[in-house]
């Protein structure tokens, strides 16, 4: 096995292809040989230079998310051996190789599973289940909203919140070809958060009420609308901050609808309790996975050489669902 691999590292306001060393798992890590890269929102701030958790700035390798086989392990990793097919959110995964804590890896739910696929599940399944269910407290029959739906984690928690029986699963974009999408993966009604007063979709699609849970990927000017949108004891798990990561907010609105708003991140969760996310994923989510039941559309595939190219079209947000990277 050679030394080096290619891989997309920092430089400026984008990133280069180069030859780097490639990784040495660590005692509880495991090195895999990448197939596939899916490309995250996050990937844009690392990309320009900003710090992701302990990481970030010139020279870094990109990349949040990724597929491959296992080719080596720590000496203390207990969940994987060398040959396990296995999808991983970690750094550095634009690359021909890549090193994970094991309890931030996953293995590929079915055998017939294809790397590019399997490439995209890992980020959108952790982060959709903490946010519904761990943070969330989703019972059946409640009502649920996704802010910022059209994204491939948003999808995702369209399809989770119709498997853990949402009564009402509302999805948002500002874009009226994606809302009309948002059906196919679960929705069973849109709102376009481009309205001023779109909360007024919301109370409509509930009798008044609002939703008992948001799950919220844009935040910013919009919080309050949101609130507006909440039903009263409701929930709001600030998941993104897409549109803003600061705003106005009405204190008095959220007192008078006593609403819990609950902040989330993966940022600063250590390997246990991602670990933690990840089993629980594998118990309630283990079976809709194998069966074929959550997926995400792949909009297109690029090489890893075509790295900055992907990143720009996620820049430009002209795509529905994800953009995948090929590092065979």
């Amino acid at each position: 096995m050679s030394e080096t691999m290619m891989a997309a590292v920092q430089e400026g306001r984008g990133v280069q292809i180069r030859e780097v060393a490639r990784p040495v798992p660590g005692p509880r890590e495991i090195l895999t040989r990448n197939h596939a890269a899916s490309l995250n929102r996050a990937d844009l701030g690392m990309a320009a230079g900003h710090a992701h958790g302990a990481a970030g700035g010139a020279g870094s390798l990109i990349g949040l998310e990724w597929a491959g086989e296992v080719v080596a392990t720590g000496a203390e990793v207990t969940r994987f051996r060398v040959g396990d097919r296995v999808m991983c959110g970690g750094l550095g995964g634009y690359a021909q190789y890549g090193k994970v804590d094991e309890r931030r890896a996953m293995a590929l739910p079915s055998s017939g599973m294809g790397w590019q696929e399997a490439a995209t599940l890992t980020i959108a399944l952790r982060t959709m289940h903490d946010a519904l269910r761990l943070n969330g407290g989703l019972k059946a029959g409640e009502s649920v909203l996704i802010l910022g739906a059209s994204s491939g984690v948003g999808l995702m928690g369209l399809q989770i919140a119709r498997l853990l029986s949402a009564s009402v699963v509302l999805g948002s974009s500002t874009t009226q070809e994606k809302r009309g999408r948002l059906a196919e993966f679960g929705a069973t009604g849109t709102v376009d958060t481009s309205a001023p007063d779109w909360s007024a979709q919301v109370l409509d699609a509930t009798g008044g009420r609002g939703v008992d849970l948001v799950v919220d990927m844009l935040s910013g000017p919009g919080t309050n609308e949101t609130m507006r949108a909440t039903a009263i004891t409701g929930r709001i798990v600030n998941v993104g901050r897409l549109a803003g990561a600061r705003a106005e907010f009405d204190f008095d609105l959220h007192a008078l609808r006593r609403i819990r708003y609950i902040g989330v991140t993966f940022r600063t969760r250590s390997d246990d309790e991602v670990g933690g996310i990840i089993s629980a994923v594998e118990r309630d989510l283990g079976p809709a996975l194998a069966e074929g039941k959550l997926r995400l559309p792949i909009d297109r595939v690029l090489p890893l050489s075509s790295a900055q190219e992907a990143l720009d079209e996620m820049k430009a947000n002209r795509h529905f669902g994800k953009i995948v990277l090929d590092c065979s």
